[in-house]
This record gives C-alpha cells, structure tokens and sequence, in this order.
C-alpha cells in the first residue's frame, strides 16, 4: 500500500474497499465482479486497487485475510489479557464458528468453489485454514503443558476440536442447505466442542 498515506486513512480506505468487494461478491459471484466495479462502489481509483492488490487474486487474499484475522485478533487479546490456554479455546470457539459460516465466508467458499483452476481454493486454504489450524494447535499445547488436556499429538487434537466445533457447517451453508447460526447456537455448539475434547482428551490426575 502507499507507504506516504497515515496509517489509520490507509487501513481506513482499506477497509472501505474491502467492504465493497465483499458486497460485490455476495451480488455477483466473485469470478463476475471487476475491479473497476469494486473500485467505483469503494469511490477509489482503479488505480489504487492494482497497486495496493496486484490483481482479483490478491483481493480475494485480502478478504481471506481480513476474515481470518477475526480469529487471530481475538486469539491475541485473550493471550494478552493473560486467559489460560483451555479458556482461549473457549474464547475464539464461538469467534470461529461466526466467521466459518457468516456471509462474508459463505461467498469465498463459493467463489473458490467455482473457480475450475484451483487458484482462488489454493488462496483460500493458505490464508484461512492454513492460518489458524496452527493457532488452535498451538493452543491446545499449551493447554497440555497447563494440564488442562492430556495427549501428545496436537495436530490431532486440533483437528478433532476442529470437526466438533465446525463439523459439516461450513460446507452445508455454502451449498445452501442450512440457514446461518443464531449466536445461541454458536455459542451452544461452541460449549459442547470444548466440553467434548475435555472428556476425549482429559488432563492427568
């Protein structure tokens, strides 16, 4: 981005920008929306897109990115406010389970989805999944180290605490099939994934 603009009107413009390709995305599907369009609803230059992002692709990195850093921004508070490794869990479960399956995400996925050269499910991947499952691996040490669960193998406890807490809904809201979460029942099934991975995976005595 220009490096000669204040920070807060970068991140601002940014912001604006991003906030009108999400809008585009969720009206005309990622592979018809231009950037000439997103730069008009933003009231930004052309110019600026292409300087700032490359291209379509690195938009669409940039809205991975945005959505992603819900997490980890929220991941990083928690640290910060000094939350046990378990209670982080805890904390950005619901966080998680919002972001998966708002409809800021539903349209990525179905933009990745349709994209027959794989590039926009590869940007995906790297920028979501590939992100936080180190996140949430990293927690669950931690917790282990706390003795708040007990194992060896992080990978497989993140990934089990992965698939309790998002199971088939990101896919099932992708394809339409299910209507988004109440914050009751992300908050619920956020509950129930971290009480199910105590008990699969308990602290020593």
């Amino acid at each position: 981005m220009d490096l000669h603009m204040p920070k807060d009107t970068q991140s601002d413009r940014a912001k604006r920008i991003e906030d009108a390709a999400f809008a585009l995305v969720a009206e005309k599907g990622f592979l018809n929306m231009s950037m000439l369009a997103v730069a008009k609803s933003a009231k930004a230059s052309n110019e600026t897109l292409y300087r700032w992002y490359g291209d379509k692709l690195g938009l669409f990195e940039a809205l991975v990115k945005r959505n992603t850093d819900k997490v980890k921004t929220a991941l990083d508070a928690a640290v910060q406010d000094g939350v046990q490794p378990f209670a982080r869990l805890e904390t950005i479960g619901p966080v998680l389970l919002a972001m998966v399956q708002d409809e800021r995400a539903v349209s990525l996925n179905r933009a990745a989805a349709a994209d027959a050269t794989g590039r926009l499910g590869q940007a995906l991947a790297s920028g979501g999944r590939e992100v936080v499952f180190p996140l949430i691996r990293q927690t669950c040490a931690e917790a282990i180290d706390a003795n708040e669960l007990g194992g060896a193998n992080t990978a497989e406890i993140a990934q089990t605490y992965l698939t309790l807490l998002i199971g088939d809904v990101q896919i099932r809201r992708a394809i339409g099939v299910l209507d988004p979460l109440s914050p009751e029942q992300i908050n619920s099934r956020s509950d129930h994934a971290a009480a199910v991975l105590k008990k699969l995976y308990p602290a020593a005595p």
